[in-house]
């Protein structure tokens, strides 16, 4: 049945319809054709909005990792599941094929087993972006634990925050990480944050750096000598279709972090049928998807998403300054890859860098280009599609969220006609909607608006881990029977939609609202400008002015900086209008940005509005260090 692999447009529209004509009849058929179920379901789907609780494939019974390894034993045993390609480019890559990764995963589960891990318990994952991350997620799920990764970046404070919230009884860690040419010391961070954590009874160690390292008897063990001993056979925990699967923390707009519950056979279904065709991927392809498994875009497209096709997906240890700027291209023609995936933070960097390096590489095996974790600019979109793609491989702008599971409105490559910045249309089975401020849907095209969810989808988090009135209160209760994303939108004159930044992060200046999205690409688009922010803060006449934090190239630096804000306030004139002038610009070295790359504009408008009293936690951020830079040099 061809529902499963989308191919060309009328096909696109045809399966879309039936998707939300017939949800539960579309869900069923996909869920039937192309997974493995130990029991059927009773019930496709129960819903209600207003509780809120969705529950898919009720009764099924099912374990995720015999989708994503054993199943693929018979056929491709041989081929390779994991493509590691450690930080240090002299260091052979590792190969694991689907054999390898199921005896590799079942020794884990059967280490997990030996120290007491059960169904339920949850596991917390701090690791490097090595094998072991993807083997201790599949092991945890094997066996019915609840994994909950955390960024092997986050500070000890941060980690035990997590720890504590989910009440994790084992912490899996490193003796350290590689970044680029530095260590990081993660049994060190892990130590610390252990000083405040009750509830782990033990520290599972991986040796990655062989650093000398504290190891505290009777709770720290050196997982390799457990691993050689443990059984290479592993019978898999049956699970029901709404068992949680994992917990992933997402930083709310205030306070706690949230950790989004993701169940087992929806998530499965949801992130196996969007990676199929949001990349298009086919038979002995080679894919690689540059984010963090700390985060979901790893999660769902590193791991899960890739392996329940029998897919080869691509795990790199490093960054892509090291020891080059050149440094993924030179993995895309060592690997051939095919289809690639990164966020617009490192395309705009690597574009500071020109195309010097990224012409010495053959970049001609790739098929398909993708963008994730904010909306791409349009001079970065053509950038990666000119000099990446040479205008042959589509660029696919994906939206979605931790919250989602799974891509939410993508092109389909070689399916829709992309529009640079545009997500284009929702995926199957998405019944995407704009809401505006008084709670009406927006009809039609050419709107503006909220966007919203109005039907679940398979991948949807079920709740908040252990406060689910917070879940209702963020998503479900601003509209009606609707999803609220966070986000603004448009919806163009042919129904593409185009993400315009979190409403949070709209500004109404003299009565007019403002994303901020479009007026830092404007910016962006000056010739001396690498990268910009924008943030709201407050004025006596306007209610609101616009404050910029911008980026110079190095060429930008030399010059005035009073003629540059002219020019920079003219190039918005010319792109927006006069309304979306900056009242202040702050030439700055950097963007306090999370470890994922995105900017912390709450910690911007803070400062922008002298309060920085209020500024709060910044030891998460990927570089603290340039928050007092940018108050002392604020205008």
């Amino acid at each position: 049945m061809s529902n499963y692999h989308i191919k060309h447009l009328e096909e696109y529209f045809q399966v879309y319809r039936k998707s939300v004509n017939q949800p539960e009849a579309f869900w069923e058929e996909i869920a039937e054709e192309n997974f493995m179920w130990r029991k059927k379901w009773d019930t496709v789907l129960e819903w209600d909005f207003s509780k809120p609780a969705v529950k898919w494939f009720k009764g099924a019974k099912l374990n995720i990792t015999e989708n994503c390894i054993d199943r693929h034993l018979l056929t491709r045993g041989e081929q390779t599941a994991i493509l590691f390609e450690p930080n240090d480019p002299n260091e052979p890559a590792e190969h694991i094929t689907y054999k390898q990764l199921s005896v590799r995963v079942n020794k884990f589960a059967n280490v997990l087993k030996s120290k007491g891990i059960q169904k339920g318990d949850r596991v917390c994952i701090y690791l490097p972006m090595i094998p072991e991350l993807s083997i201790a997620l599949l092991a945890c799920a094997r066996i019915g634990a609840i994994h909950s990764v955390v960024f092997a970046g986050f500070s000890a404070t941060a980690l035990a925050t997590r720890i504590n919230d989910s009440d994790c009884k084992m912490v899996i860690t490193s003796d350290g990480s590689f970044r680029g040419n530095k260590t990081i010391d993660l049994k060190g961070i892990v130590d610390e944050a252990m000083d405040s954590c009750t509830c782990v009874e033990s520290v599972l160690v991986v040796k990655r750096i062989n650093s000398e390292i504290q190891m505290k008897s009777g709770r720290d063990f050196w997982i390799a000598p457990l691993l050689e001993k443990a059984s290479d056979a592993c019978e898999i925990e049956i699970m029901d279709a709404e068992d949680p699967l994992f917990i992933l923390y997402t930083s709310g707009s205030t306070g706690m972090p949230k950790g989004m519950v993701h169940s087992t056979a929806g998530y499965m279904v949801y992130t196996a049928y969007t990676f199929k065709n949001a990349f298009q991927y086919k038979e002995n392809d080679v894919y690689w998807c540059t984010a963090d498994i700390g985060w979901i875009t790893g999660h769902s497209y590193i791991v899960y998403g890739p392996l329940a096709n029998g897919a080869t997906t691509v795990m790199f240890e490093g960054v892509p300054s090291y020891p080059d700027f050149g440094r993924f291209w030179k993995i895309v023609q060592k690997h051939k890859i095919n289809q690639f995936y990164t966020a617009p933070t490192a395309i705009r960097a690597l574009a500071k860098h020109g195309t010097e390096l990224v012409n010495t590489y053959d970049l001609s095996s790739l098929k398909v280009l993708g963008s994730v974790g904010e909306p791409i600019n349009e001079e970065a979109w053509h950038w990666y599609n000119d000099n990446i793609g040479k205008k042959k491989s589509p660029i696919i702008d994906t939206w979605w969220q931790t919250e989602t599971g799974g891509i939410m409105i993508t092109p389909i490559p070689y399916v829709t006609p992309t529009k640079p910045t545009y997500a284009t249309l929702p995926f199957i089975g998405i019944q995407a909607c704009l809401m505006d401020e008084n709670g009406q849907e927006l009809n039609g095209n050419q709107v503006e608006g909220r966007l919203c969810i109005k039907f679940p989808w398979p991948s949807i988090a079920r709740t908040i881990w252990g406060n689910h009135q917070r879940y209702k209160e963020t998503y479900f209760s601003a509209y009606e029977n609707k999803y609220f994303t966070g986000d603004g939108a448009l919806r163009d004159e042919v129904g593409y939609y185009r993400i315009t930044g979190r409403v949070d992060d709209v500004i109404i200046v003299s009565g007019h609202n403002l994303g901020t999205a479009p007026i830092e690409d404007a910016i962006n688009e000056h010739p001396a400008v690498v990268e910009s922010a924008i943030v709201g803060f407050p004025h006596d006449v306007k209610g609101s002015a616009l404050y910029g934090y911008v980026i110079l190239k190095d060429t930008g630096e030399s010059r005035n900086h009073a003629n540059l804000r002219k020019e920079i306030n003219q190039v918005i004139t010319e792109h927006i209008g006069p309304i979306a002038k900056l009242d202040k610009i702050q030439f700055t070295d950097g963007l306090p940005k999370t470890r994922s790359g995105k900017i912390m504009r709450r910690i911007l408008r803070k400062i922008a509005a002298n309060e920085m009293e209020r500024i709060g936690d910044i030891s998460t951020l990927l570089n603290p260090e340039v928050v007092q830079s940018i108050i002392e040099n604020k205008r």
